[in-house]
This record gives C-alpha cells, sequence and structure tokens, in this order.
C-alpha cells in the first residue's frame, strides 16, 4: 500500500549479487524506489519522479525495487538440518 509520506523502499548499498534485507521508509516528498547499478555495485534509495533518470530504475510502489522476502531461505535452512540430522 502506497503511504502519503512516500514509498517504503529497501534500502541498501551492497556488492552486486548480495541480497538486501533492510526496509526502510522514503522520507515526505520522495515517492519513487530508485535502482541504480554500477560496475561492481548496486545503490536502493529513494528518490522523487522529478530525479529519476534514464540511468537508474525507478518504480512507484511499496518495495518495488527488488525486495526479497526471506521466508523460502529459512525453509531450506531447515531442510538442510533435517537431512544433516538424519546422517549423523
Amino acid at each position: 500500500m502506497m503511504h502519503l509520506y512516500g514509498a517504503l523502499i529497501l534500502f541498501v548499498t551492497v556488492s552486486a549479487g548480495k541480497t538486501c534485507t533492510q526496509r526502510s521508509p522514503c522520507p515526505s516528498g520522495y515517492d519513487r524506489c530508485a535502482t541504480i547499478t554500477g560496475k561492481d555495485m548496486v545503490s536502493k534509495t529513494c528518490k522523487n519522479r522529478e530525479s529519476c533518470t534514464k540511468a537508474m530504475k525507478c518504480c512507484s510502489t511499496d518495495l518495488c525495487n527488488s525486495a526479497m522476502p526471506t521466508g523460502s531461505s529459512v525453509l531450506l535452512l531447515l531442510a538442510a538440518s533435517g537431512i544433516i540430522t538424519v546422517f549423523l
């Protein structure tokens, strides 16, 4: 759900290929999630509509900048633990 104060985004700068897990609300006036990809890093931040350019990917719904739920990785960890326990 879009809030009046801004979009909820995934906010982090990481090395390319790593997942982001920190969520952050955008400040007032920033209604877009932006993903900027460089040579060896990806930056995810808040922008307003006017500051979005072709060099970045902007979107306007909550967590639209590739936020991934962590639920499935927890299930995989539990399954792996169970399998290892059987063989020990």
